[in-house]
C-alpha cells in the first residue's frame, strides 16, 4: 500500500491533464480507455489498481499481453509525471511471469531506477493476488520544449 504525497499527486494530475487527456491508459477524456487512476507514493513511485474486464482478454479468461504492456508503460509515464517530468517511451522490455486473469484486480506500480536527464530508466510491475505476474523496464526520453511548443501551436 502506498502512502500518497500531495505535491507529487498534484504534479502528476497537472501533467496528465496537460499531456494525456486522451491516453488509453490514464486519460479521463478517452471514451473507451481504461481511465486508470494512479496515486503518487512517498517513496517516489506510483501505484494504480485496475479490475481486468473480459473486454481486455486475449486468450479466453486471460488479460491480453498488449494490455499488460500498456498498463506497465502507463504506470512508468505517470511516475515521471509525479516527479514533474514529461517524457516518452524510447525502449520497453516486458517480462511475462504468469498469466493475469480477467475479472480480477491487479495492482500496477512504477518507480525511477536511474535518472540522468534527459534519459530516465524506469521499472514497473503488475501484481495479481499478491504475486508479480509481469515486470517491465524502460528508457524514457524527456520531451523537448520545442516539441511541446509545436504541439500547442
Amino acid at each position: 500500500m502506498c502512502v500518497t504525497t500531495e505535491k507529487m499527486q498534484k504534479d502528476m494530475t497537472a501533467l496528465q491533464d496537460a499531456f494525456h487527456p486522451h491516453c488509453i491508459v490514464c486519460g479521463g477524456q478517452h471514451n473507451r480507455g481504461l481511465k486508470l487512476s494512479f496515486q503518487a507514493c512517498d517513496n517516489g513511485g506510483v501505484e494504480g489498481r485496475f479490475t481486468c474486464s473480459r473486454l481486455f482478454q486475449g486468450y479466453e479468461g486471460f488479460l491480453h499481453g498488449g494490455v499488460i504492456s500498456a498498463l506497465l508503460d502507463g504506470a512508468m509515464t505517470n511516475c515521471l509525471f509525479a516527479c514533474g517530468k514529461t517524457a516518452m517511451t524510447g525502449e520497453l522490455t516486458v517480462r511475462f511471469l504468469f498469466p493475469a486473469l480477467v475479472d480480477c484486480k491487479v495492482i500496477v506500480r512504477a518507480w525511477i531506477k536511474k535518472s540522468r536527464p534527459p534519459l530516465h530508466t524506469m521499472e514497473s510491475e503488475l501484481q495479481q493476488a499478491g504475486r508479480v505476474v509481469a515486470r517491465a523496464t524502460a528508457k524514457f526520453m524527456e520531451v523537448p520544449d520545442a516539441c511541446i511548443a509545436a504541439r500547442n501551436s
